[in-house]
């Protein structure tokens, strides 16, 4: 094993709350002891930032656009019926938050050895880059649309989902063309390191999808268990996004660990905060079905906090709560949710993960890039909180 595989494979060891023992130099705020739960409730579901993405995007925004034309051009094919469905699947993919995260990244370690420019630096963005950010941004696409299918999903982002406006015959397949064209892509570049860290990336968010499927009414789950699920499902893609973009920008060993670490932290803050809107949110604001995961019995950080109550009157009303009848249990267990102290502890776990995200940032010069990046770690639950 190479010293950088060995690196990046010491700053991806499995763990209950970090990746590893590195200390934190912030501490994480808790919500005001003077609130009342309704007000809490209320602030958690406001964001408590509005960072404008184009903002967030300014070193790389000729990038970005070049990663919208290359996506576009790969969901084309040679067979008219085909176009709906492909256009459609554009239109799912969201922010590109993860072509953000390796062209940013890529910046970020090329600041280290050039001079910092301010603005649009998109002329540093390799073309490599621009070819694996199209690359991940499908397979994210292709991910989205299967995770429709499984939760019954009718719209994400505002927009009806593949299986709502066609069927999950026509969602599977479509994913399916997004891997297949992914893998092709990035088969063009004349290294195989992209399509193998993506490959395997790839393997490891179906690892994390089967075992949340299979932990399905599981209510002895532990939060470590749970954590490592969302570390394979979310985190990984947002990872490997900002481990190639450091590869790619010749990084050395330290630069590829500490931004594979910084794309797994965001990665998993990301997801807590999805498993909180999806109990808290409000469909207008977060753009896709929710209340599906409760129905469907998925483990969620919330109620994994819930059921670990030190009164075991509420962890007993919980459990019966969450053995009802999967249309009926979401008005049986907001009320005790409501009561507990799930909605400030989900939010202090996210806010953990935020904060490691930020220090692994601190070996990188400053510059505009890093800048975007500690302002995205930001993002990732100041949006959704």
């Amino acid at each position: 094993m190479d010293r950088t595989s060995e690196s990046i494979r010491r700053s991806h060891v499995s763990g209950a709350i970090a990746t590893d023992q590195r200390p934190i130099k912030t501490s994480v705020s808790s919500p005001s002891r003077g609130k009342t739960r309704e007000a809490e409730i209320q602030s958690a579901g406001t964001p408590a930032g509005k960072l404008g993405i184009q903002q967030l995007y300014a070193p790389i925004g000729e990038a970005m656009a070049d990663v919208d034309r290359r996506l576009h051009e790969q969901m084309q094919s040679r067979y008219e019926a085909l176009a709906p469905v492909l256009r459609h699947g554009t239109q799912l993919g969201g922010k590109r938050l993860r072509p953000a995260l390796m062209m940013l990244s890529g910046l970020a370690v090329h600041a280290r050895r050039n001079a910092v420019i301010s603005g649009d630096a998109s002329a540093g963005v390799p073309e490599e880059v621009r070819v694996m950010a199209t690359v991940v941004e499908m397979v994210h696409t292709a991910t989205l649309i299967h995770d429709d299918v499984l939760d019954e999903a009718e719209s994400r982002r505002h927009v009806a989902t593949v299986n709502a406006r066609w069927d999950n015959q026509t969602s599977i397949l479509l994913g399916d063309y997004l891997f297949a064209q992914s893998y092709a892509l990035a088969a063009t570049l004349p290294t195989t390191i992209g399509c193998r860290w993506v490959g395997q990336a790839a393997q490891a968010v179906c690892e994390g999808e089967l075992r949340q499927v299979l932990g399905r009414e599981w209510l002895e789950m532990d939060e470590e268990t749970y954590l490592d699920i969302i570390r394979g499902k979310t985190a990984e893609l947002t990872r490997v996004s900002c481990q190639l973009g450091a590869h790619f920008a010749g990084g050395d060993d330290d630069d590829i660990a500490y931004l594979a670490r910084f794309g797994n932290d965001i990665g998993i803050a990301f997801q807590i905060a999805d498993d909180f809107l999806d109990l808290w949110g409000d469909d207008e604001h977060v753009g896709k079905t929710l209340g599906t995961d409760i129905k469907q019995g998925k483990m969620t950080l919330p109620l994994l906090r819930l059921l670990q109550s030190e009164d075991p009157q509420v962890a007993t009303e919980a459990r019966r709560a969450l053995r009802d009848d999967p249309e009926q249990r979401l008005s049986a267990i907001m009320p005790l949710l409501r009561n507990s102290d799930a909605i400030r502890y989900t939010r202090e776990k996210a806010e953990w993960f935020r904060q490691s995200a930020v220090a692994s940032l601190e070996h990188l010069p400053q510059s505009p890039a890093r800048e975007s990046l500690r302002r995205m770690a930001d993002f990732a639950i100041e949006r959704r909180f």
